[in-house]
This record gives structure tokens, C-alpha cells and sequence, in this order.
């Protein structure tokens, strides 16, 4: 490929810090790296910022038109929400004083019927993908409602606002989104219905999304509607339904043996620790998970997590996990390194789109948060200590110290 090639097909540039996860490290963070994206978002090279002249000549850019970060931005990839219901946004903070099913029923279902209506869905929808944008969700896997032309809706409005999104029911794809089966959970499933999904994802190769072991309840109930399968996860095994595609919310009360089948099938599992203790409904044990080698990302699951933000959801991974340390002081607690990359890597690796997005490869799309700890009116106070404490991994400095407020 000529320079001239070249320069036709580099958008941007950036210079700067970038950090992100890899498949072999939690965190990686690159210092004065330099990345080119292409005319169609895709990172097109990344190298040092010490070879701009070389690689400006390779790739036909100008070196002037570099966009230079400052000393307190990094860029990291974009957050990935793996269980979302998007319907449920608008009461999301609100209504969280019973245990799931009887949630669901005073609370979630009349809500939910009213997205007949397209201007209460056109409301609702918008809101809810701005703000997970604003809260740095370039990736979101969304639950609808039985309304098809309100889901046709919340694709249209995630494409146009640039947000990469599943969103169930099936709906016709968008050039950011995909369809995804969706059935709600197997308690409000027929074996007939299941069954059929299952060939509906299994011949158009889409992703499946659900519900699984949030709560006790729910599984003895399971056990009583499907009483000639093996567990909850066999019910969805035997109609297709566990396949590389697909992801299942909560899994807090699954045995060894169903995280065995969610390994041997490729199934993921999508971590939502707001609600999880929200309502109530259990504490998933994210090591034991990582340990039997089963994907897993993090949701926020509004609205019976009461937060649209992956952060908060970072955060309560990260309480759950010293929670179990409390109960059993020999608990491996994860570390906030392995939390960043469930939030992003390991999301993307969970929804089967981690050839895309997730991390800063190349040949990937360019989803990306810039991000600014020292923004003015910011969350951040950076106190200024010269050369004082910084933060080292493997003996190298990585990132100023910041003192949290």
C-alpha cells in the first residue's frame, strides 16, 4: 500500500496514554503510544509516539494533525453493559422493596405493557441510551418488550446515537446493532416456545439472552414448571438455547456441574451485582466463575439495579467480592484490575463480539472513553505532590497518584 493509499484512510490520529486489558493482562497501559484509525473507525496501527515521523510517512498522515492528550487524559475502551433492560429505565432507582418475582409482577409488567405506545417508548428509549453514552456504554445488550415496532425503535435510536447494542426481541439488524433472541426466563416459557427459539436463533446464528438462577425461588419454581430436566441450565441446554452466543444475567445459584455445561457450550454469564443485592436475590461468586473458565461481563441490570453506570457497577463487583472475603477470610478477592477488564474486554468476550471492540487491537473498531481525571468541576481532586507517591506496576509508573475525595 502506497502512502498516498494510506493517507486516504487514516481519519485520526491520537497520541497519548492509552490502557486497556488483554486476554493474557488485566491491565496494560501504554505510555506515549500513537494510534491511527481509519476512515471507518477501525484502529489501523498503534506504535510508540516516538515514531510519528516514521509512521507518519508509512501511513500518509501529517504529523501537525496529531491529536495530542494531556498530561492527566488516557483513552480506554468503552464499557460494556451485558444485561440491560432498557424497558424498565424510567421507574429505575425506585420500587425495590420486594424479592424478584413478586417485583416483577407489581411492578415490572404493567410498566412494561406500556410500550404500545411509541411515543412512551420514544421517551424512555432516548433517555436511557444518552445516558448510558454519558455514562461511557459504547456497547449495550438490551432487554425490550413483546412490541416489535417500540424494539424497532430502541434499535434505531441506538444506531443514531452510535451505541453498539443487542437488543431482543429479534428486530432487523442496524449497521451498530444485532438482533437477539430473547426469551424473558424459562418460568414464563413453554417447552414448546423454548424449543422453537432455539431453532429460530440456531438457523440465523443470533445471539440468545436470558435470565438464569437469580434467586432460589426462582429456581425451585423451575424445577416444579420443567420437573424431567437436570437443572435450570439444562432446560435452556436441551432447546438450543446455550450456544457461544449467548449470555445469561445473574447465575448466582448455579452448581459446578450447570458451570461445567456453561463451559462446554461457550455460554457466558452476565454479572449484575446492583441488583443482585438489591432485591435480594444472592451473591454470585465471580471467582468461582473465572475458576471453572466460564466467560462473564458486568450488567447493570436497571432497573432492578437502581444504576445505568458501568462504574457502579465496577464498584459493587468489587463489594461483592470483599463481601465473600468477610465470610471466608481465605476468599481470592478479585482485584480491580481483573474488574476493568470484565468491564470491557471481558463484556466484549461475553457477547461474542470481542473481534470488534474491547480492547485497542488492530483491525478493531475504535470504541473509546477519553478520559480527563483532572476535568474542571470533576469527580477527581489530583493533589499535587511533585515527585511524590506514584502508582507502579513491575516497577514501571504507570499513572499519577490521585487522592480520592
Amino acid at each position: 500500500m502506497s502512502s498516498n493509499e494510506s493517507a486516504a484512510g487514516i481519519a485520526h490520529v491520537y497520541r497519548g496514554t492509552f490502557v486497556h486489558a488483554t486476554y493474557h493482562t488485566a491491565v496494560e497501559i501504554l505510555e506515549d503510544g500513537l494510534l491511527g484509525v481509519d476512515t471507518e473507525g477501525k484502529i489501523a496501527f498503534i506504535g510508540s509516539g516516538k515514531e510519528v515521523d516514521r509512521l507518519s510517512q508509512k501511513w500518509g498522515f501529517e504529523a501537525f494533525a496529531v491529536t495530542q492528550l494531556g498530561q492527566h487524559e488516557f483513552f480506554m475502551p468503552g464499557m460494556v453493559d451485558t444485561h440491560i433492560h432498557a424497558s424498565q429505565y424510567s421507574y429505575a432507582g425506585t420500587a425495590l422493596d420486594m424479592p424478584l418475582l413478586q417485583w416483577l409482577n407489581m411492578y415490572t409488567f404493567p410498566v412494561e405493557a406500556c410500550y404500545k405506545d411509541l411515543e412512551f417508548a420514544r421517551n424512555v428509549y432516548t433517555h436511557v441510551v444518552k445516558r448510558t453514552l454519558r455514562n461511557g456504554t459504547t456497547t449495550a445488550c438490551y432487554f425490550a418488550t413483546i412490541h416489535t415496532d417500540a424494539s424497532l425503535l430502541l434499535g434505531q435510536i441506538a444506531n443514531d446515537f452510535g451505541q453498539r447494542a443487542l437488543v431482543g426481541k429479534v428486530i432487523n439488524s442496524y449497521p451498530l446493532v444485532r438482533p437477539v433472541v430473547t426469551p424473558r426466563f424459562a418460568p414464563s416459557c413453554s417447552a414448546t416456545l423454548l424449543g422453537h427459539l432455539g431453532e429460530i436463533a440456531q438457523n440465523n446464528d443470533l445471539h440468545i439472552q436470558s435470565h438464569i438462577s437469580e434467586t432460589k425461588e426462582e429456581v425451585s419454581l423451575v424445577k416444579e414448571l420443567f420437573p424431567d430436566y437436570d437443572s435450570y441450565t439444562d432446560v435452556y441446554h436441551r432447546h438450543n438455547l446455550l450456544t457461544d452466543k449467548t449470555v445469561m444475567a445473574h447465575g448466582c445459584h448455579l452448581t459446578d456441574g450447570e458451570l461445567k455445561l456453561f463451559r462446554e457450550t461457550g455460554a457466558s454469564i452476565a454479572h449484575c451485582p446492583n441488583s443482585n443485592i438489591s432485591l435480594c436475590s444472592g451473591m454470585l461468586d465471580v471467582r468461582r466463575v473465572l475458576n471453572h473458565k466460564v466467560k462473564l461481563g458486568l450488567g447493570t441490570d436497571v432497573a432492578g439495579g437502581y444504576s445505568p453506570s458501568m462504574l457502579d457497577a465496577v464498584r459493587r463487583t468489587l463489594d461483592t467480592s470483599k463481601a465473600l472475603t468477610i465470610q471466608d477470610t481465605q476468599y481470592h478477592t478479585l482485584t480491580f484490575e481483573e474488574v476493568f477488564r470484565l468491564a470491557t474486554l471481558g463484556g466484549s468476550q461475553a457477547l461474542s463480539l470481542d473481534e470488534n471492540t474491547g480492547n485497542f487491537e488492530v483491525g478493531k473498531d475504535f470504541d473509546a472513553l477519553r478520559v480527563n481525571t483532572d476535568a474542571a468541576g470533576g469527580p477527581i481532586d489530583l493533589i499535587n505532590h511533585g515527585e511524590g507517591p506514584k502508582v507502579y506496576v513491575a516497577g514501571k509508573r504507570v499513572v499519577p497518584f490521585v487522592e480520592r475525595p
